[in-house]
């Protein structure tokens, strides 16, 4: 049995204390490259300050040929490049049963350990994945003489994830958030999809046929035209993440959305994200950038109403009446999520800070 009291102590000693409470940085877009494709890299330094967090990806989309020099390419770009105070530096490693996994870690954690916040590793299956990562990071961030842990982040990518996903979570101090990862899970769920994230035709509802004067339906003839619904593959999923996330304190994140030509579909499916809970995506190109930093931003008028009711209540107890509908304590909830996360993204982002500040005028 291990004390409670154990996971607010470093697992190595002379490793840095553990964080208490995960930090709420925005991280709209985590924005994937490859460090060892040269063209992709040149544009790291130029994107400092334009996306919240980007990340060296080592694992899918890196060729095995490869992967060594997406490792050192990392390495080179974390020691050369100023992140400033508004981009964070993620890397997602190769999968922990993987023969590139520990060098990523002994490679990357020395060299610029000091500036990576926070790790994804992929294809968690349960506790004793971050578990063994907590124990090995402390360990290197000792050897490395690290002031800050650096912290967790897991991709669910399988139904045994899903399963365990209340206990992934809790599983360590270092854990900041989860990302969905659609096309694995639906591999491992044996989905019958092939699409990287986003909707599919063929999950839908169709509303009732006709009923004729006989009392009989018209399933085939002109009046049979019935209007149909696609659902969402992966509403439970998120949903499910999200409260798992929202217990313990940590930040959920949809994954990819792999087709980069349908920017309205891909603009739906992080709003449906935003508006279930999560904090942010991933984006695969820079054209997902600006929809994922609009989509996760509060809109000015939400904002604006949000302040409004605020004000009106007072000081938090009753109800009160506004514009015609009622609002009380929960409604004072709601609109507080909405005002924290306006006053976090405008603290780094001067344009909505002008946006949301003129909208509040009016």
């Amino acid at each position: 049995m291990r004390s409670a009291k154990d996971f607010f102590t470093p697992l190595a000693v002379g490793a840095p204390m553990p964080v208490r409470e995960i930090p709420a940085r925005p991280s709209r877009a985590i924005h994937f490259f490859d460090p060892s494709n040269a063209k992709m890299a040149a544009k790291v330094p130029a994107m400092v300050g334009t996306v919240d967090v980007l990340l060296g990806n080592l694992e899918d989309a890196v060729k095995a040929d490869n992967k060594i020099a997406a490792r050192e390419g990392l390495v080179k770009i974390g020691q050369e490049t100023d992140f400033g105070a508004n981009t964070q530096l993620w890397t997602r490693i190769n999968a922990l049963d993987s023969p590139w996994c520990l060098d990523d870690l002994t490679a990357l954690v020395p060299a610029i350990g000091h500036k990576l916040d926070v790790i994804m590793v992929p294809k968690v299956q349960g506790a004793e994945d971050i578990q063994y990562m907590d124990r090995l990071l402390a360990q290197l961030e000792a050897k490395a003489g690290l002031e800050r842990p650096i912290l967790l982040h897991a991709i669910l990518e399988t139904a045994r994830g899903m399963v365990n996903i209340e206990e992934i979570c809790g599983a360590s101090p270092r854990m900041q958030g989860l990302s969905l990862g659609p096309a694995d899970l639906a591999a491992d769920r044996r989905m019958k999809t092939t699409r990287v994230g986003g909707g599919h035709p063929g999950y839908k509802v169709r509303s009732d046929a006709v009923k004729k004067d006989d009392g009989s339906y018209d399933f085939f003839g002109e009046s049979a035209q019935r209007t149909v619904f696609q659902q969402d593959l992966w509403h439970y999923t998120i949903a499910r993440m999200v409260d798992a996330c929202a217990m313990h304190g940590i930040y959920p994140y949809y994954g990819p959305f792999g087709d980069i030509a349908d920017v309205v579909a891909c603009e739906d499916q992080f709003r449906n994200a935003f508006l279930l809970g999560c904090v942010g995506t991933w984006t695969l190109h820079p054209k997902q950038v600006e929809i994922a930093k609009k989509v996760f931003s509060p809109s000015a008028a939400d904002v604006a109403h949000a302040r409004r009711v605020v004000e009106a209540m007072g000081d938090g107890t009753g109800a009160v009446m506004l514009d015609g509908k009622m609002e009380d304590d929960a409604s004072l909830k709601q609109c507080m999520v909405m005002v924290r996360l306006a006053e976090q993204l405008a603290a780094n982002d001067p344009e909505l800070a002008a946006m949301y500040a003129d909208a509040q005028e009016k």
